[in-house]
Order: structure tokens, then C-alpha cells, then sequence
């Protein structure tokens, strides 16, 4: 199968190794030109995980993965496209992007942020009526940093991928299609059930908000090590039951993948989107002890700003109160000194607010 992978992040590099691993034909395009110039003079990809060291040639031609400058060559040469890429960068993607989408396209965002929802209206806007499935799910399908120009390490891989398809009339087709480069998919309602899988928005926040003092005092700091405590734990719990609250008044049904399975040790609980025992193996391999700024990092600017401020919206659009997702959203908001909400990912903001349940559900099935 043809994909293309767009974007330069960590997620980004382990998405391209792995499809290309499998056989598929892919291209890996990014906007950094001077990165990507670097990573082809490396001429491989290399890659660490639970089978051991490996490579994989990458180039401008004859590749394993081929590298592409143009954005509108590596759209039009997939049948998938996967953009494992932050929240942060969708609005300007999508418009980049909006004119080049093809009939039976399906295009992967892993995870969303009900940015299927983005892109569908990019699309609009730009005047293209093609039938693209826009799919999204709850987590990035790796547990992956990047060591360098040209290298990877992934201490895990998902095991389980609910996703969602906007509009989900295309469903069928999208899954027809994703299932050949993610067998873990696993099926559900729309692309909004796919968004309020996310699991970013529940384990982020907590950790960094509650972790603030040590993320400013020491040069690195892990979050998922010692600064995952009893006490955040419990805040994460909360924060998780809202969330499904949430779900659960808009009609989604189980399972809503609580986070706190991905805590579960090996052998215990139901299994989570990394599978058991992920969490200690992400602790283990070290690579999560950094240096995060409180201002910029996509987990205040992403998951807290975006993906907070979704789930507060659809609790109030829904009569669902929010009260632990409102309150790290107004800490969020006076550690950076902006008004988070006002920023965010809301339906105020997407132009959905004003909709009925049954409006909503029309567009969510039909597409904008």
C-alpha cells in the first residue's frame, strides 16, 4: 500500500520505520527542508526496540523510505496518510493540505484532538469535495524519543487503537484501509468518540501542573517516574471520570480505555492501548526524564490548551460538569498567563457550539 507520513516528530520517524518494515511503499515528507536534507545524508534510519537494533536506507529516490520536500507530490502519492504530529500543528497543515486530498483518501491522526474535525473543515474552506475519511484514536501508536539525526528508540508499541472516523459515514472504507498498516485498530463511532479518547489530556496536565516546582528546579525531570505519586494519581483518576462522563452523556459506549489500566503491572486489569505493563516499561527506558517548560511545551500547549479545553466545552455543551479538567485549565492558564480556554480547541471555537444533539450527529456523520 502507498503512504505517506507527514511530519518530522518522534512518532513521525517510528511511523515511516514501521510501515516501511512491513512492505508498504512510503514517502515521509516534513517542512524543516535542512532536516530532512540531514537525514537523507545519513542514508538510514535506525531504529532500537524489544527485537533489537536495525536500519532501514532512506534517500530522495530508491528507498526504503523516501524522503519528499513537496507536500502536494507526498499527499497525492498516498492512499494512506498518517500524521502523527501534535495538535498544535494541525490548523496550519490542514490548510496547507486542504487543496491536495484525493477521493478515497484516508488520513490517520494518531492522536487527533478532534482534529479530523479540522482538517474536514480545511478541506471545505479550500473548496475540495473529495471523499476523505479523516480518522483519529487516543494515542500515538509508539512509545518512541529520538536519539539523534537519524535514530529512534521505541520501549513500546500500542496494542489497542480505538478510533474514529469523521464523517463516519466512510468508516467501512477507512478501516478497510487502516487495518492493513494497523492491525490494533479497533473500531468505533465517530471522529469526536475517537477525540475523546485521547489520552493525553488526562495524563499530562495532572503531571506537569503538579510537578511544577521540580520541573523548574531541576535541569530534567521525569513525570512518569517520581513524579507520578499517589496523590496525582488520585487527580488523574478524577479528571479520567469526567472524562468518561462525558462520553458516556453524548451516547459512547464502553470501553472507554480508563488510564487507569495503563498503571495496571503485568498479568493485571483490562488491557490498555500499550497493552500491561507499559508504564514501567517507559519508566524504565529513561527517555521521559527532560527538560519541559512550563510555557511551551506541547503538554501545556497541546494537551492542556487543546485537549483540556475540548473535554471542558463538550462537558458544558453536553450538561456535564468538568470541575477537575476547569481547574488545571485555569492553573494552565495563569502559569502561562493566557486565557487557555479562550485559545482552545472548544466549540465555541470549531463553530459546533450553537448545534443541537441531532445537528452535532448529522455532522458527524455526514462531515461539515
Amino acid at each position: 500500500m502507498k503512504i505517506t507520513v507527514l511530519g518530522g516528530g518522534h512518532g513521525c520517524y517510528a511511523a515511516a520505520f514501521e510501515m516501511a518494515e512491513k512492505g508498504h511503499d512510503v514517502v515521509l515528507w516534513r517542512r524543516d527542508a535542512n532536516a530532512l536534507n540531514a537525514l537523507a545524508a545519513t542514508g538510514q534510519l535506525l531504529i532500537k526496540d524489544f527485537q533489537g537494533e536495525r536500519a532501514i536506507s532512506v534517500g530522495f529516490e530508491n528507498s526504503q523510505i523516501n524522503l519528499q520536500h513537496n507536500l502536494q507530490l507526498a499527499i497525492e502519492h498516498a492512499e494512506l496518510i498518517i500524521i502523527p504530529l501534535p495538535a498544535t500543528t494541525h490548523l496550519n497543515l490542514a490548510e496547507q493540505a486542504a487543496a491536495y486530498f484525493t477521493d478515497g483518501q484516508v488520513v490517520y491522526l494518531p492522536p487527533g484532538t478532534f482534529g479530523s474535525f479540522v482538517f474536514a473543515k480545511a478541506m471545505k474552506q479550500a473548496g475540495n469535495h473529495a471523499k476523505v475519511a479523516f480518522a483519529e484514536t487516543g494515542t500515538l501508536p509508539y512509545l518512541v524519543r529520538k536519539h539523534g539525526v537519524n535514530q529512534i528508540v521505541v520501549s513500546g508499541y500500542a496494542t489497542r487503537l480505538p478510533t474514529g472516523v469523521f464523517p463516519s459515514y466512510l468508516s467501512e472504507h477507512a478501516f478497510k484501509i487502516l487495518k492493513q498498516a494497523y492491525p490494533s485498530v479497533e473500531p468505533i463511532e465517530d471522529g469526536l468518540s475517537g477525540a475523546l479518547m485521547n489520552a493525553g489530556p488526562i495524563i499530562h496536565p495532572p503531571l506537569i501542573m503538579m510537578n511544577a516546582g521540580p520541573l523548574e528546579h531541576f535541569e530534567a525531570w521525569d513525570i512518569h517516574n517520581e513524579g507520578t505519586q499517589p496523590s496525582i494519581r488520585r487527580v488523574t483518576n478524577q479528571l479520567d471520570a469526567e472524562r468518561m462522563r462525558v462520553r458516556e452523556a453524548l451516547g459512547y459506549l464502553a470501553p472507554h480505555f480508563p488510564l487507569a489500566d495503563h498503571y495496571n503491572k503485568a498479568g493485571e486489569g483490562d488491557e490498555w492501548m500499550y497493552g500491561r505493563g507499559a508504564h514501567g516499561k517507559l519508566t524504565d527506558s529513561g527517555d521521559w526524564r527532560e527538560d519541559i517548560d512550563l510555557e511551551t511545551h506541547r503538554y501545556m500547549l497541546e494537551d492542556t490548551r487543546l485537549g483540556l479545553s475540548l473535554i471542558v466545552s463538550v462537558g458544558r455543551w453536553a450538561g456535564v460538569a468538568t470541575p477537575v479538567a476547569e481547574g488545571l485549565l485555569n492553573i494552565a492558564s495563569a502559569v502561562t498567563g493566557r486565557d487557555l480556554y479562550a485559545e482552545g480547541r472548544t466549540l465555541e471555537n470549531l463553530g459546533l457550539a450553537d448545534k443541537s444533539k441531532q445537528e452535532l450527529q448529522t455532522v458527524l456523520q455526514q462531515g461539515v
